[in-house]
């Protein structure tokens, strides 16, 4: 397993990966119209010195993370996904390590992220890093997200 920058090769298997996680496995519903950064991630990610990291093996994607830069030292964790049967390989924990490297090279003071509140796994994951769930009334920053029933979490860098 390997952890790349996004290239537009995969850009199928990212669409259909996290549409399956979403739709199939969580039962949220999103459609790929609910989410026109997955048919450009360079201009939402990349182009305001955000990244999209893949995680893939046997040249599949297996897992992804992003991070949209919001200027100011803010930044949000975006499509943290990773297929059923690599979950227990460590594969979240790989993509973490490279976005929060990254986030911390490019001076961001926090982070934040939205989630389901169905996606327990996720929460638990980042709560031992450190994250703090949070209120929308305490959002220290504005970002749109298709609210289904989302938490919202905060880290300070």
């Amino acid at each position: 397993m390997k952890i790349i920058t996004y290239q537009e090769e995969y850009k199928q298997q990212i669409i259909d990966l996290i549409l399956h996680i979403q739709n199939e496995e969580a039962k949220i519903n999103l459609s790929l119209e609910e989410q026109p950064d997955l048919l450009d991630i360079p201009t939402y990610y990349e182009k305001d010195g955000g990244e999209f990291w893949l995680a893939v093996e046997d040249n599949t994607v297996i897992g992804t993370l992003a991070l949209m830069n919001k200027g100011n030292g803010n930044g949000v964790l975006k499509k943290g996904f990773v297929k059923k049967e690599h979950r227990k390989c460590g594969i979240l924990t790989e993509l973490y390590k490279t976005l929060l490297d990254y986030a911390i090279k490019n001076n961001m003071k926090q982070l934040m992220f939205d989630t389901p509140s169905v996606a327990t796994n996720c929460h638990r994951f980042f709560e031992k890093e450190g994250y703090v769930r949070i209120s929308k009334s305490e959002q220290p920053f504005e970002y749109e997200y298709p609210d289904r029933n989302s938490y919202l979490y905060l880290l300070k860098l």
